[in-house]
């Protein structure tokens, strides 16, 4: 008889060990740690150790990433309650620098606004048509390098020390984008391709809302 044969057997009469389970006994499988002889029931001991041990860890992981998603929430939070304390545009733009500067540790934010009225400062110069059409189509923020961004231009003299950045669109009642707001950072994984995209996209809502609010 073929080991094969043996294989079909089993699994064509699953009750087998039901009916001879001293066989169970004189079954013997290798260690995976020492090597050494154990039986069947020893096995699948250890294989269940292995798997709650799996489980433990992603439950460990679980735990750190809910626990990094309160904190962000919590700062998420405290700039929307700024932002409408903001009773103009310099406190809505002053609260919005010093929240994603300071709460979020943002080494570089910057932003231009062109559909919600007009002002002083860099927020209100031109932009160029690519510019706002490449704002425009962003599904979701961009997450990633500074090459070949023409944003990156905004952030003056320290753009030789930039290697990453993300740029949230901002967008009114309707849908329409009428701004962009640009964060960049000197370190390269700051803001990656495959980072989350939730809690930038409600900042994005924040900081139009609040600026759409006290347009002028």
């Amino acid at each position: 008889m073929k080991s094969e044969d043996v294989v079909h057997y089993l699994q064509d009469h699953p009750e087998f060990f039901e009916h001879h389970s001293e066989m169970l006994a004189l079954v013997t499988l290798p260690d995976p740690h020492s090597g050494r002889a154990i039986s069947i029931t020893e096995k699948q001991l250890i294989n269940l150790r292995d798997k709650v041990r799996a489980l433990e860890a992603k439950l460990v992981e679980l735990i750190r990433f809910g626990e990094e998603n309160d904190v962000i929430s919590d700062k998420v939070h405290g700039l929307a309650v700024a932002l409408n304390s903001a009773g103009d545009r310099r406190e809505v733009l002053s609260a919005l620098y010093s929240h994603l500067g300071g709460v979020f540790a943002v080494p570089h934010v910057t932003l231009r606004l062109w559909g919600a009225g007009t002002g002083e400062g860099d927020e209100f110069e031109a932009v160029a048509d690519s510019v706002a059409t490449f704002a425009a189509n962003l599904q979701q923020p961009y997450c990633g390098s500074v090459t070949d961004q023409e944003t990156l231009a905004w952030f003056g003299d320290a753009v030789p020390q930039l290697r990453s950045m993300t740029q949230v669109p901002l967008r009114n009642g309707n849908g329409a984008c009428c701004g962009l707001l640009v964060m960049a950072s000197d370190d390269p994984r700051r803001f990656y391709p495959e980072l989350g995209t939730l809690y930038l996209e409600r900042i994005g809502d924040l900081a139009a809302a609040a600026l759409l609010r006290v347009a002028t």
